[in-house]
């Protein structure tokens, strides 16, 4: 059984009232002002020694009643310790504090959705991104992954095949990653999408995560399409580019940039990479995925959450 800590919001000891958005490995600079104690769990009201048959001159009704009264109090604060501490199965939780490797609080998250209107994460139809409040609707015949080589969410299609150049590798025919935009100073949803296109096409088709060549590497790759986009409530900006590999039938890839859905200035990328050829899917899913993203919470899920889209 792993004791690792799960991906969520944590109490950040060096800023009270302030939690901070602990990655699972690690401490991100997204903050938001701690939510309010839950209701009902804090010490109950006085309450009055019952008179009559239940009070001896020894007072031992009294202290039934102060037993009671403290009996309570280990429940509600042992209660009120789960939901606030979020402890994993090593009985620990990650603490932001003067002595962590949290970094400076520059983003803050002002409104986060709700647990309760959240969409279950094990719902096999759509993809939820918490850090970011987004869901995105997973294409029949696909899955998203419990484990992948890098650290983003993902999905994909199931079926796999070996990536034409390299031996030792698996492709996918399609592969879809939310991520939240770190390490730069662009707030520009065009100039980001612009930089990171090349990025994406180099991460699919031209070099895996370790610097192993696929697909025989890129050739050459043509734009396709460039513009403003709404992105679940959001003005974004897309990039695709049809790039040609050396080996293999070469493919189609996008970067879709928006500002993140919980209020603060962090800028969401979306890459999709599609494999061009018979067996790769068909350009409008890549535009039905990004008609479909929807802030969690969000009632209107036609396309977006809970929804079915073929490939």
């Amino acid at each position: 059984m792993s004791n690792a800590t799960p991906p969520g919001w944590y109490p950040d000891a060096a800023a009270p009232g302030t939690e901070r958005w602990w990655d699972g490995t690690a401490w991100t600079a997204l903050t938001r002002p701690a939510a309010p104690a839950p209701q009902g769990f804090g010490p109950p009201e006085p309450v009055a020694a019952a008179s009559g048959t239940g009070t001896t001159a020894g007072g031992g009704g009294t202290r039934i009643v102060a037993l009671a009264v403290a009996g309570l109090i280990v429940v509600g604060a042992a209660v009120t310790g789960t939901v606030l501490l979020g402890r994993d199965d090593s009985g620990t939780r990650p603490e932001a504090g003067p002595g962590s490797s949290a970094p400076p609080a520059t983003t803050t998250a002002t409104a986060t959705p709700s647990p309760g209107d959240s969409p279950a994460e094990d719902d096999p139809k759509v993809l939820v991104d918490q850090l970011n409040g987004i869901t995105l609707p997973i294409p029949d015949g696909w899955e998203k992954p419990d484990r992948t080589v890098e650290k983003v969410l993902t999905m994909r299609t199931v079926d796999s095949y070996d990536c034409p150049g390299s031996s030792s590798d698996f492709c996918y025919h399609a592969t879809v990653t939310s991520r939240i935009a770190s390490a730069t100073d662009i707030t520009s949803p065009e100039e980001l999408a612009k930089q990171d296109i090349a990025t994406a096409a180099d991460s699919a088709y031209e070099k895996n995560i370790v610097g192993d060549r696929i697909h025989g590497g890129i050739t050459s790759h043509k734009q396709l399409d460039s513009g403003s986009v709404s992105v679940a409530g959001r003005a974004g900006y897309q990039v695709r580019w049809r790039v040609n590999t050396a080996k293999g039938p070469g493919g189609y890839v996008q970067s879709l940039v928006f500002p993140s859905t919980i209020g603060s200035d962090a800028l969401i990328i979306v890459r999709c990479a599609f494999d061009a050829g018979p067996d790769g899917p068909p350009l409008s899913l890549m535009d039905a995925i990004t008609k479909g993203i929807r802030p969690i919470g969000d009632s209107a899920t036609s396309g977006g959450a809970g929804s079915s889209i073929a490939p």
